[in-house]
């Protein structure tokens, strides 16, 4: 075997592990877009606006403490489907004002409306996001969003934070259907995308949510876990950094 050929050889080698995966799947929230830094600074806001401190005599981290706890006990519901999407949006602020002695359900409904008004309007991205969303582009992968949040939310956050050019599909639980984890979402993404699984790889925060889906839709995954928990997982990869991908992509 002449040296020349092993060289070829070996160069279409390294270019088949290049390309393992054509297809490259974000979630949203907790990934690319920062949302607790932004729901913080969204309810900082409207916490001011409502005087709130001034008519409970209590600071705002009690309140954010509450929202934190109960918002992320009510998406749970969400997705097994015990709540409707009005009832995350308003209860969240509910349970959220008991937690300062202030129970008024018609402040929360009013709270619940200006918080979405004014979250998908917050730019702060996670760490690195939009370089390594250009060098994904740069290596021609398509990119796209797989999102249980509310269409026109995250399409607003998207154009918000200036990542919405990045991406060819995003696809979310009210085009398919169901929400993540569900594997009729990821195949309807897959379909949708005109993807194959062998080709795909998905990157979420949420081992259940994102990590677990993606493993029953036959497609690798990256479990990002930026505060590093010692949390025993089983995904493909694991990063706490967006730019530890280049490592893999």
């Amino acid at each position: 075997m002449s040296c020349s050929f092993i060289f070829i050889s070996s160069i279409l080698q390294d270019q088949t592990m290049i390309m393992k995966y054509q297809h490259i799947f974000f979630d949203l929230d907790h990934t690319l877009w920062d949302f607790t830094h932004n729901a913080k600074q969204t309810l900082a806001q409207l916490y001011e606006e409502y005087m709130l401190e001034k008519k409970t005599g209590i600071g705002f981290d009690k309140f954010y403490q509450g929202y934190a706890y109960h918002n992320e006990r009510l998406w749970e519901a969400y997705r097994l489907h015990q709540i409707s999407r009005e009832e995350l949006q308003w209860k969240r602020m509910w349970l959220a004002l008991q937690e300062i002695n202030y129970p008024d359900e018609s402040l929360a409904i009013r709270m619940g409306e200006d918080f979405l008004k004014i979250l998908p309007r917050q730019s702060q991205l996670m760490p690195g996001s939009k370089e390594i969303l250009d060098y994904l582009k740069s290596k021609n992968y398509h990119l796209h969003i797989l999102t249980n949040g509310f269409p026109e939310i995250q399409e607003l956050k998207l154009q918000s934070a200036g990542i919405d050019k990045y991406f060819d599909y995003v696809i979310t639980s009210a085009q398919a259907g169901c929400l993540k984890p569900d594997l009729q979402f990821f195949l309807y993404a897959l379909t949708h995308t005109h993807a194959h699984p062998n080709e795909s790889l998905m990157i979420g925060d949420d081992l259940e949510v994102d990590i677990e889906g993606a493993r029953q839709a036959g497609m690798d995954q990256v479990y990002f876990n930026p505060p590093g928990y010692p949390e025993t997982s089983t995904a493909t990869y694991t990063i706490t950094h967006l730019e530890e991908l280049k490592q893999i992509l």
